[in-house]
């Protein structure tokens, strides 16, 4: 019985500790990917170019969730939608971006992105993503959020 029991606990350790390492390694690759698809213009913190018409993501990026058109925005955006990531790890990414440039904006009632739902709005290009973005920037706005 008691051999029973300590196999019980040393299988319940490793299976914490493999848990752990997955999560280190799905935040490391979540992590990759942002700064191999979305750094180059936005900067590994999130800040973005405004001087070049780059917008500032941390800070901020989370309350576009508040709105069905800002959520579907941050996947049909070009960066993102014409990305080389599957839409499997461009699910991923931006659920993991969100909490790492803009935890404190993202809505407690947050759904995580999923593979089916960045298919669905990555097939519906956005025509004019500056104009988009604006348009959700004012809805927020008018909400009382503060954004750039």
């Amino acid at each position: 019985m008691r051999r029973r029991a300590l196999g019980w606990i040393w299988g319940l350790m490793l299976g914490a500790l493999g848990a752990s390492a997955l999560a280190a390694n799905s935040d490391a690759r979540n992590r990759t990917n942002y700064l191999l698809h979305c750094s180059g213009c936005h900067q590994p913190n999130g800040d973005g170019r405004p001087d070049s018409g780059i917008p500032r993501m941390s800070g901020q990026v989370g309350h576009f969730l508040r709105l069905p058109e800002g959520r579907a925005f941050l996947v049909q955006v070009p960066g993102t939608s014409q990305s080389s990531l599957g839409d499997a790890d461009t699910a991923a990414m931006l659920n993991w971006m969100l909490y790492a440039i803009s935890r404190n904006e993202v809505p407690a009632d947050f759904v995580p992105y999923t593979t089916d739902e960045v298919t669905r709005l990555r097939a519906v290009p956005l025509n004019d993503a500056p104009h988009t973005r604006q348009l959700v920037v004012e809805k927020l706005r008018a909400q009382g959020f503060k954004l750039d």
